[in-house]
């Protein structure tokens, strides 16, 4: 370094820092923005007698950070980027054979270590802003540790970070941790609330202008993405009068000359506002900034279940990003934070891991291209391991990409697309492109990871050929489309990442003017094949999907009629899908490239019309039948379609009598009653979780349930008491009772409640104890009735009501039923069913 370099909170700690990595392969340390570790330690570290020359590779999350951190470096040491100091991030690399310390993105430092697993030539691996915990960022130190433990023990990993949970990290690491003091001013904080019906963008820029009013230097501004910057820009202009201030933007998709201008000082006498993504939050320096005003909002990784991507949604920022931002604001002097959320709202502390809520099909492949089985991702070194039931479904579908073979390990055609570096989906669908449609699979590659450019009119179609062609026509017509039909700065954005794709993939000539109708989707059908879709006949706007699913366009669809389509982006509603866009191609592909998924086979079906099994010879493609013919029903065939039409209806399907159904009552109620017997369960759950067992004999032979007659469902159901059961079932919980009058009177059962005996009030002169059941605990419910059977009372004291009910029943109903004993004594008198016989004249 040179004689002016310059000093930094983190410069007094280098020796120590330098002093642990001698004594220690590993090291975390803990410095907020501003202390300098991401340009200073690197610089520290390279004359350190372990290193012995090698390189240290040092990785940043974010393009902006890496190229900012690469040129400060540089400038340090007097040289050109591409000397001692480099960067490599997506689609631009500047490093030479002279290079030792190499700034890369997370992606790069994965094909690193794949590449060359010892790492030869490299001393060290930092990991800045580790904090962010990015899905990359994770895998990259999981592999670079077991490259440490396994290959290279003296290589040096070093984690740092602004926002760490420090000491959890070390744990993991076995590593020591190292803090450092930030370099910051008193900065005061402010929430002025939003006026009604303002939007964010308006909110922001009064709030801008209120913080030049107060404050001295720049102001930095954050905003989730492009689009909400370029709104507040356009509010700005129109609205901030001072012709010394200055606005800028900075975020990832802008040029590397307009990124500089925004992170070089302001020129004498002017002020800048600086309006900002979250690449602002650290490792980058923007000098003066005095003031600083947050929307409190992100962009984040996501995954999309609809488009089956990870793709950046907008999301409140947590409290140590919040804490990040407004430090920013106190690095030169005091300064206000202005943040444009309630004062009552409460952040979630930390960003959680992204591998806690991506999709796994990228790790996945790594994983199997660094030979990990499916079986031994637990023996990686994880500080959060990924969710074992993601990590399935992303190797199922990297099988049906024709990455992975059946037994989980990587095929050629995986490894190939590692070495493009898209997403698996889009790699596979690259990799599949003829030579001749290279170039519009660098365009479908660009405009599937990008939002929709599309605007005006245009903006609802679901035909995905609209954007190629919007892109094509903006190209054609150098850098202008009809008015409204597209956003430009979205084009551009989107032809700088097609112009990387197609170095990448060795083309030469960008694609014009509008492919054929079928030449997106047939590319794009080797991205989604589980997305195939096939339009109903009996409903035009209806389709089937390879994966099983139903989906459907919507009335005002630009794809009506289309037979074939590949569903690229799906809303999932409660009945089926809405696609939100698609893109038609020729079947004639699927039987060329995906032969192994056509399948030949015999279904049966249960009709619930008929009651009945039906057999089918079926020839599918995934879930999507394409042939149908009736065959004949084989016996063995149909005893699993009735055992699962009655699962799916319910156990009340099944022709119960009445005899069977009060059997069944009686086995739930003394099941409930004495529970010491352990007798069976015959609960709806119980019975149809058993169905193989007790009724699936009795339906053997059987094509349709009718057939079964309900004498044998009673069978079926006694069979599973055994004999002693069956003979404690009918002594504790009895059909019927014999009562005093001679005669059996049936008890009816309910719910394990006691059971119910219905009897006139005559049968039962001379008893005085309520009839009990269930070995004597539950005592029967007396339906007393009039000598007309119409209900005098319901009872369980039937010694009571002999007492103090009957005298009052006895008078009241006497003179109307004068032909039936009403004696006096009830106790002694005799019972009886019948009238007493008629006088003789």
């Amino acid at each position: 370094m040179t004689a002016s370099t310059p000093i930094f909170p983190i410069t007094p700690l280098l020796p120590q820092i330098r002093a642990s990595l001698a004594a220690h392969p590993r090291l975390v340390l803990e410095a907020p923005p501003g202390a300098g570790k991401t340009t200073q330690v690197p610089l520290a570290l390279l004359d350190a007698v372990w290193l012995a020359g090698r390189k240290i590779v040092m990785l940043e999350p974010r393009r902006i950070a890496a190229r900012a951190a690469a040129q400060f470096m540089a400038r340090q040491l007097g040289e050109a980027v591409g000397q001692t100091v480099g960067y490599r991030i997506r689609f631009e690399s500047k490093v030479s054979a002279a290079t030792r310390i190499e700034v890369v993105t997370e992606g790069i430092l994965t094909r690193l270590i794949q590449h060359d697993p010892e790492l030869g030539g490299i001393g060290a691996i930092v990991f800045d802003e580790f904090h962010e915990r990015h899905l990359a960022g994770d895998l990259g130190a999981v592999l670079a540790l077991d490259v440490q433990a396994t290959l290279r023990p003296e290589l040096r990993l070093l984690l740092m970070s602004a926002t760490l949970d420090g000491e959890r990290i070390a744990q993991w690491l076995d590593a020591p941790r190292i803090s450092s003091p930030g370099r910051s001013f008193p900065v005061r904080t402010e929430h002025p609330a939003a006026r009604a019906q303002e939007s964010i963008e308006h909110q922001l820029a009064r709030i801008v202008r209120l913080a030049l009013e107060e404050n001295d230097g720049d102001v930095l501004a954050f905003l989730p993405g492009r689009r909400e910057i370029a709104r507040a820009q356009t509010v700005l202009a129109q609205t901030l009068t001072r012709a010394d201030v200055e606005v800028l933007a900075l975020h990832g998709e802008l040029s590397l000359a307009e990124q500089q201008a925004a992170l070089a000082p302001a020129e004498p006498g002017t002020r800048r506002v600086v309006l900002a993504t979250n690449v602002a939050e650290s490792s980058i320096t923007l000098p003066g900034i005095r003031a600083v005003v947050d929307a409190g909002l992100a962009r984040e990784p996501r995954f999309d279940p609809n488009s089956g991507f990870t793709r950046l949604e907008t999301v409140s920022i947590s409290q140590a990003s919040a804490d990040q931002r407004a430090g920013r604001a106190g690095r030169v002097a005091a300064g206000t934070a202005y943040r444009l959320w309630p004062q009552s709202k409460r952040l979630e502390p930390a960003r959680s891991a992204e591998i806690a809520q991506a999709e796994l099909s990228a790790l996945a492949l790594e994983l199997a291209a660094w030979g990990v089985p499916a079986d031994g991702t637990d023996a990686m070194r994880w500080l959060d391991p990924p969710p074992a039931g993601a990590l399935a479904q992303a190797r199922e579908l990297l099988v049906r990409l024709g990455a992975l073979g059946a037994d989980g390990r990587i095929s050629a055609l995986g490894r190939g697309m590692l070495e493009l570096g898209a997403a698996p989906r889009l790699a596979a669908a690259a990799w599949r492109a003829p030579v001749e449609l290279r170039a519009l699979i660098a365009d479908l590659l660009a405009l599937m990871e990008a939002r929709s450019p599309l605007r005006g009119g245009q903006a609802r179609s679901d035909d995905f050929r609209v954007r190629v062609a919007a892109l094509h026509a903006w190209r054609d017509r150098r850098g202008s489309t009809a008015r409204g039909e597209a956003d430009t700065g979205a084009l551009a954005a989107i032809e700088q990442v097609s112009k990387g794709w197609r170095r990448r993939l060795e083309v030469r000539t960008a694609a014009s003017g509008m492919p054929d109708s079928h030449s997106v989707g047939d590319l794009l059908l080797h991205a989604f094949p589980d997305r195939v879709a096939r339009r109903d006949d009996s409903n035009a706007l209806r389709y089937t999907l390879a994966n099983g699913r139903g989906a459907r366009l919507h009335e005002n669809t630009a794809l009506h009629g289309e037979p074939w389509l590949v569903a690229l982006d799906v809303r999932h509603e409660a009945r089926d899908s809405l696609i939100l866009a698609a893109a038609p191609f020729d079947p004639r592909a699927l039987e060329r490239d995906y032969p192994a998924q056509f399948t030949r086979e015999r279904t049966l079906r249960w009709n619930a019309e008929r009651a009945a099994v039906e057999a089918f010879d079926e020839r599918r493609f995934g879930a999507i039948v394409l042939e149908r013919r009736s065959v004949p029903v084989q016996p063995q065939d149909a005893l699993p379609a009735l055992l699962a039409a009655v699962r799916a209806g319910g156990i009340d399907v099944l022709p119960w009598s009445e005899h069977a159904r009060r059997l069944r009552a009686r086995m739930q109620a003394l099941r409930a009653w004495m529970p010491e017997l352990g007798l069976p369960d015959v609960s709806d759950a119980a019975l149809l979780a058993s169905l193989d067992d007790w009724l699936a004999p009795y339906l053997d032979g059987k094509h349709r349930l009718d057939a079964l007659d309900a004498e044998e469902l009673s069978q079926a159901l006694t069979a599973l008491f055994d004999y002693e059961q069956r003979r404690l079932l009918d002594a504790q919980a009895p059909e019927s009772l014999l009562v005093p009058s001679g005669q059996s009177r049936r008890l009816e059962y309910a719910g394990g409640e006691p059971p119910v005996l219905a009897v006139k009030l005559q049968e039962l002169f001379g008893l005085a104890d309520t009839p009990r059941v269930g070995g004597g605990r539950i005592p029967v419910t007396l339906h007393l009735l009039s000598p007309a059977g119409r209900p005098i009372q319901v009872t369980q004291d039937l010694k009571g009501f002999w007492e103090r009910t009957y005298p009052d029943v006895k008078k009241e109903l006497k003179g109307r039923y004068p032909r039936h004993p009403w004696p006096d004594d009830p106790w002694t008198a005799t019972p009886t069913h019948r009238a007493k016989p008629r006088p003789r004249h």
